[in-house]
């Protein structure tokens, strides 16, 4: 059975920074683009960055580029997301996700695996 378990969430202060990881099982990773969203309270869930399977081509949210990097190390069969200049409206709930599929309709959008999340919260 498939399964993308992340970690590195916490609390941290405005202007710090975190790097989340998620770990697949369960699937080929090699063949699966896999991506990060996030669902702050009240607010829909969003895609913050994607990647694909090989890891040369990446996607970012327009709202938070330059402040995030996606990578992937496939001989761990797990996907980073490196936040800097960390600020309270990035509070949210933080998942990872992975398909087969490098496309904004499918991993950007609804990706075929999803993990369980990890909190983020940013104090000010």
């Amino acid at each position: 059975q498939v399964q993308l378990v992340e970690s590195g969430g916490g609390l941290v202060q405005a202007g710090g920074s975190l790097r989340l990881s998620c770990a697949a099982s369960g699937l080929t990773f090699t063949e699966y683009a896999t991506g990060w969203f996030r669902q702050a309270p009240g607010k829909e869930r969003e895609s913050i960055a994607y990647i694909s399977a090989s890891g040369r081509s990446t996607y970012y949210l327009d709202s938070v580029k330059g402040r995030i990097t996606i990578s992937r190390d496939n001989a761990k069969n797990t996907v980073y997301l490196q936040i800097n200049s960390l600020k309270p409206e990035d509070t949210a709930l933080y998942y990872c996700a992975a398909d087969l599929s490098f496309s904004r309709q499918r991993i950007g959008s609804s990706p075929q695996y999803w993990g369980q999340g990890t909190q983020v919260t940013v104090s000010s």
